[in-house]
């Protein structure tokens, strides 16, 4: 379904932030845009010069001077829109701001903007496509290095770029598909040479597929950030190690067992990527009643966690670790021996040896965090996609191995049908065929002014 082109109504919106600040930018676009604008900065000549910046007075209808500042003009299709664009750059006083987007909203022919209504635009006016609108969102409430740069790649058309190899086979073997399907008697020779190669290029088409899906799942946590929970028995040294990850004395540390008695949690960046991180009560057989609560939440902080730090002291015996390793519950573990300042090690395969409280072995640790949970490809990971992209991926990936058991058992019709309906999700992805009540879902979590 093609989404519907914007309407001819002249939006307003403030596009800074609602907090004051050293500059505030109002944002105007649509077809009258300079003629309900300009008459509020008058310092702005009648035919100004596309981009570039005019100083002048900001007034009310009145005439009444409000404030001073910068005025730019882009034409239409060069602006971030694809419409005709005014800005206005005054201080940034969020009353100011009000009272010159009222001034304008007295003309019949300005409406206020609604949610991402600009970014909106720009999509529909071809500007950009529906995966890089949606990382203008995801730019702006970034919360670590690592999300940033994801937004920014997908900004610049990096999911489009990733997803461009299989969709143009997806295409290409769509074409063919249906080019034997329309014109059998003038195909024969085309669809024998289509039911060898079919197969094959399916099996290609689905590695593709399995590639983005993984991707995905890494880019999930570039997005959103990973939870990584540190738990084992007791004075193992997880506290001592969630400080020195942290670089700052956060838990209590102490000789007597069990001092952990609730969840502890605080933010890191690993190279960018924000990760959350848990310390919680120590493991042991015969618990007290406060430490068997803070057991008991440490279980439930594992069932949701991306990645589990079991931290084994060296004296522990071989046959506790799998044990404690149970209590993972599924959760992918990555196994820590602590204190492993030269105690020796009574049993095999402890994992990598790292001391909380002299760092020893700890850039270790962060490597083998990163690999773990990004597998060493942030640079891929970077892309970091959206619970809508992934859904779509799903579904596309669903329809090819559907298409892979149909080319086996069943029909060229039936192969042709799959591998239309994956080409489909991906083109959600791109906007390509996206409907009104997606593209609603989309904007409405923008802010006005984007």
């Amino acid at each position: 379904m093609s989404p519907k082109l914007p309407s001819a109504s002249t939006i307003v919106a403030v596009a800074s932030g609602a907090s004051p600040g050293g500059v505030g930018i109002l944002r105007i676009s649509g077809p009258d845009a300079q003629a309900v604008a300009l008459p509020l900065a008058p310092g702005v000549p009648r035919a100004p010069e596309p981009r570039r910046a005019y100083f002048t007075p900001f007034v009310d209808r009145a005439g009444q001077v409000l404030d001073e500042g910068l005025a730019l003009v882009f034409t239409a299709p060069h602006s971030f829109t694809g419409e005709e664009v005014v800005e206005l750059h005054a201080h940034g006083s969020p009353r100011l701001l009000s009272l010159l987007e009222q001034e304008l909203l007295r003309d019949e022919r300005v409406r206020e903007a609604g949610p991402g209504e600009f970014t909106r635009r720009a999509y529909l006016n071809g500007r950009m496509d529906l995966a890089r609108a949606e990382a203008v969102a995801d730019l702006v409430a970034a919360e670590s290095e690592g999300a940033v740069r994801s937004a920014a790649a997908r900004l610049r058309g990096g999911l489009t770029e990733a997803l461009a190899p299989l969709r143009a086979e997806l295409l290409a073997l769509h074409a063919d598909l249906e080019g034997v399907l329309s014109f059998p008697e003038e195909a024969e020779d085309a669809e024998a040479e289509l039911d060898t190669a079919l197969p094959g290029r399916l099996a290609a088409a689905k590695a593709l597929s399995a590639g983005l899906l993984a991707s995905a799942a890494q880019g999930r946590l570039v997005r959103h950030g990973a939870r990584v929970v540190l738990f084992g028995p007791v004075n193992a040294g997880k506290s001592t190690l969630f400080n020195r990850l942290l670089g700052e004395e956060r838990a209590l540390v102490d000789a007597e067992a069990g001092t952990t008695r609730d969840v502890l949690e605080a933010r890191l960046e690993l190279e960018g990527v924000g990760v959350t991180l848990l310390d919680t009560a120590g493991l042991r057989a015969v618990p007290g009643r406060l430490e068997a609560l803070g057991i008991e939440r440490a279980r439930r902080e594992l069932l949701g966690a991306d990645l589990a730090l079991l931290v084994v002291p060296p004296w522990a015996r071989e046959d506790e670790l799998a044990g404690w390793e149970a209590e993972a519950a599924g959760t992918p573990v990555l196994r820590l021996l602590g204190l492993a300042d030269g105690a020796e090690v009574s049993h095999a395969g402890a994992g990598l040896r790292v001391s909380g409280r002299t760092g020893v072995g700890l850039e270790a640790v962060r490597g083998e965090l990163v690999q773990r949970l990004f597998g060493g490809a942030l640079v891929e990971a970077m892309r970091g996609v959206s619970a809508r992209h992934r859904s779509c991926l799903q579904r596309s990936d669903e329809a090819l191995g559907r298409a892979e058991v149909a080319a086996r058992v069943s029909t060229l019709e039936v192969v042709a049908g799959e591998v239309g309906l994956a080409f489909e999700a991906l083109g959600e992805i791109t906007g390509e065929q996206v409907s009104e009540r997606v593209l609603d879902e989309i904007f409405k979590r923008f802010c006005i002014g984007k």
